[in-house]
């Protein structure tokens, strides 16, 4: 699957709710499955810059797969961190750098979030493409 393909179906989850609440808790709800990192992980060099609650992501790079995992402190923070690891994990470089990012808006989610947490959007967006051309590189 691919993350158009990937966005498409978190597109079709949302489309399922009328209230933009019920698209929020949909968020919340992803976020109980999502597994935090080691404290050893929660450095500096790993948080997310810029996100308006704490969170870390962690990369590694396998080959050209970019494997990702991360954190985030508050119920909004884990839930969209887990969506988004769902969107860009276990992908090549080439395919994160060669995906718009503005595709993301056809979720119909971006709206609903805070001008706050679109830049922490971004901010996780940065960090995931910054990682990507690292790991192309290496």
């Amino acid at each position: 699957m691919t993350i158009q393909e990937r966005v498409d179906e978190f597109k079709s989850d949302f489309d399922l709710f009328d209230d933009p609440n019920d698209k929020l808790e949909y968020i919340f709800d992803l976020g109980k499955a999502h597994e935090g990192l080691e404290a050893s992980e929660r450095t500096e060099a790993n948080r997310i810059v810029g996100c308006a609650s704490d969170a870390w992501l962690v990369c590694e790079c396998d080959h050209d797969v970019v494997h990702f995992r991360g954190e985030g402190t508050s119920e909004m923070a884990k839930g969209m961190m887990e969506m988004l690891l769902s969107i860009f994990g276990e992908r090549t470089a080439d395919e994160i750098l060669s995906f718009d990012p503005a595709y993301l808006q056809s979720m119909g989610i971006v709206e609903l979030l805070s001008p706050v947490r679109q830049q922490s959007l971004e901010a996780f967006l940065g960090k995931v493409y910054g990682y990507a051309q690292a790991c192309k590189k290496s």
